[in-house]
Formats: C-alpha cells, sequence, structure tokens
C-alpha cells in the first residue's frame, strides 16, 4: 500500500468534468453548513445534530427498502426528528436525553431496514458514510430548491432566534416567541442534516455541521466573522473533499472530514498563538 492509494492525481483533469454536478452539490451544502454553524453553536446544538442524522439514515434506509427516493426519506426522517426534539426538549437537559433516546432508536431502525434491502451493497455503504456521485439534474434540482428554503427561513429567523439563544430569559420578557423559533429552527436544521448525510453519511456529518464552525471559533469571536469563515471552512471542506477523492476512487466522506479537522487543527494552533501573544503583551 502506498500513499498513492490515498492520494492520486493522475488522470485528473479527465476526471474533474465527471463530477461537476457533485461539485456544485457539494458548494451548496458547504454554504448551507457554513451559515447554519453559527447558530448551532450558539444554541449548543452538537448533540442535536448527531440525533438529527441517525432518524435521516433511518428515513434514508426505509425509503431505500420501499424503492422511493432515498433524499426525501432523508428529509423526512430528519424533520420528524427536529419536531420531536423540538417539541420534547425545551431545556438543554431535556434535549440531550431525548436525543439519547433517539438516536439508538434511529440507528438500529436504519440498520434494520438496511438488511433487509436485497439491492447494492454500495448503496447501503452509502448512507452511513455519503456517497454524493453523479448527481442527476433531478437530485440537483430538490438541493437547490431546499437550500434555499434553509437560507430564507434562517435571513427571516436570525436576529430574534440569537436574541433567545444569547439571553432567553430576557427574549421570553420582551415578548420573543422562542419556543416557535426553536422548533423553526430545528426543522431548518433537520433540511440541512438531511443534507448533508447525502455527503459525509449519517456517521460523520458533525465534519460539515460543527467543525468549521468550531474552528472558526478558534480564531474570531466577532459574529460576522464567525459566519464567513465557517461558511469558508465548510465549502472547503465538501468541494476539497471531493476533488481529494476523485484520483483514488475512494469514499468521499474520509476526504471531507481529514479536511475539516486539519482545518481545525490549523484554526486551533493559531488561536493559541494569538492569545499567547496577548497574554504575553498584558504581562509585559
Amino acid at each position: 500500500m502506498s500513499w498513492d492509494t490515498f492520494v492520486n492525481f493522475d488522470n485528473f483533469t479527465d476526471l474533474v468534468p465527471l463530477v461537476q454536478g457533485s461539485l456544485v452539490a457539494g458548494l451548496i451544502l458547504g454554504l448551507v453548513a457554513g451559515i447554519i454553524g453559527p447558530m448551532i453553536h450558539a444554541r449548543d446544538l452538537s448533540f442535536a445534530v448527531h440525533g438529527t442524522s441517525e432518524l435521516s439514515f433511518a428515513g434514508a434506509a426505509i425509503a431505500l427498502f420501499l424503492g422511493y427516493n432515498v433524499a426525501h426519506g432523508a428529509i423526512v426522517g430528519s424533520v420528524l426528528a427536529a419536531v420531536l426534539l423540538g417539541l420534547l426538549g425545551a431545556r438543554a437537559r431535556e434535549r440531550n436525553a431525548t436525543i439519547g433516546i433517539f438516536l439508538p432508536f434511529g440507528l438500529g431502525l436504519g440498520v434494520l431496514f438496511l438488511s433487509l434491502y436485497k439491492g447494492r451493497s454500495s448503496n447501503k455503504f452509502g448512507l452511513l458514510t455519503g456517497q454524493i456521485v453523479a448527481v442527476d439534474d433531478a437530485q440537483l434540482w430538490t438541493l437547490v430548491a431546499v437550500s434555499a428554503i434553509v437560507v430564507l427561513a434562517l435571513a427571516a429567523m436570525w436576529r430574534p432566534l440569537f436574541f433567545a439563544s444569547v439571553d432567553p430569559e430576557v427574549a421570553i420578557a420582551r415578548g420573543v416567541p422562542t419556543r416557535a423559533l426553536s422548533i423553526a429552527f430545528m426543522v431548518v436544521l433537520g433540511l440541512t442534516t438531511a443534507m448533508a448525510v447525502q455527503l459525509v453519511g449519517a456517521l460523520l456529518v458533525l465534519s460539515l455541521l460543527i467543525t468549521p464552525t468550531s474552528a472558526a471559533a478558534q480564531v474570531t469571536a466577532r459574529p460576522l466573522t464567525l459566519a464567513v469563515l465557517s461558511v469558508v471552512f465548510a465549502t472547503i471542506s465538501a468541494v476539497g473533499g471531493i476533488l481529494l477523492s476523485l484520483g483514488p476512487g475512494l469514499p468521499i466522506s474520509p476526504y471531507v472530514t481529514t479536511v475539516s479537522f486539519l482545518i481545525y487543527l490549523v484554526c486551533l494552533g493559531l488561536g493559541r498563538l494569538v492569545r499567547g501573544r496577548g497574554f504575553s503583551r498584558r504581562l509585559a
């Protein structure tokens, strides 16, 4: 086994035109994941992303078994999970307990229907680890439509939702509909998770929705800069992962997660360096 097994740029220019649809899909997913990431970070919903992805996986597995559109099944599963979490888990402790119940149930349900599915094994593997390859026009337009809904919904609720995230008690006192906003955001999160599952699979969805924002948070505390860097890092991870996987012909998800993790390590080092210099200056 050599380095070319994992990174290989032979015939790279010939392969890129074959995955143009996948690259557009990765670009869209990176953009949406980067936009929603700061709000996930602000509301401490990292665990909720994982729980939602498992029911998204279950919905996709059921759709695959029944012969329906897998993407639509993933969306139904994610939105159902998001609504249930929004209704049952108002407080962080209650929400995490609810997620802890849903997560193994969704994973077990998905595994059950995958085992019953008698089609190609690559379809089973792809639900867990992602398989955005050879995206057709119908899938791409579905992705564009869902992404537009997510972006428009976030734009409409961003200010009151951020206010409710930072200071929920004051927000309630001022009449902000925090519970309705929470449920609406969870639905938006469910839609985003369903899209991300298509790229990196149910098991690795955190690499797109959590890691880029966590990396950005290491180098900035300004909300606008955080959002911009989150979008940049998520897009680089998604598109870069697709490009790096072309030559070896391996699944996309390990490359997406590796690029995302390396960005986080670089930002972590830069953040510590900057904070260390600031501390040294204060001592001086």
